[in-house]
């Protein structure tokens, strides 16, 4: 029988100790997203960005799964009650930091119109793609 991993609260902490990570999770918001949407908005190499998702899974903080060739990443509650209240806290108060703003705004515009940022055929985020856009 395995057991299941402990879940690592000072890993947690470091995973939200990062402005790159903080970046991602933000664009996450309540939706699931395709990390080539990660690369075109915060303008960082797919390897960092890969690399970055990887710690944030490896924190418990998000899921990642496998479409075809794309991979789509959310964010998920951790299972420790404390650390899911400080995620929490923290993804509301990304909603008021203006550098985050400005990174949905450019996620809402890439959306729109995936052409123009290089992203024609990119599968759009959820919670774009249950609805239409109403920035267009």
């Amino acid at each position: 029988m395995t057991r299941a991993r402990q879940f690592d609260l000072p890993q947690f902490f470091q995973a939200l100790g990062d402005t790159t990570r903080l970046r991602l999770l933000n664009l996450m918001g309540e939706q699931e997203i395709c990390v080539c949407y990660f690369v075109e908005i915060l303008g960082a190499p797919q390897p960092k960005i890969s690399r970055h998702l990887a710690y944030l899974r490896n924190a418990g903080i998000v899921s990642a799964r496998r479409e075809g060739k794309w991979m789509h990443y959310r964010i998920v509650m951790p299972p420790h009650v404390g650390a899911s209240q400080v995620l929490l806290q923290t993804l509301d108060s990304l909603k008021e930091d203006k550098a985050m703003q400005a990174d949905r705004a450019r996620l809402t515009k890439a959306c729109c119109s995936p052409a123009r940022y290089a992203l024609d055929g990119a599968p759009l985020p959820t919670a774009v793609a249950e609805q239409s856009c109403e920035v267009c």
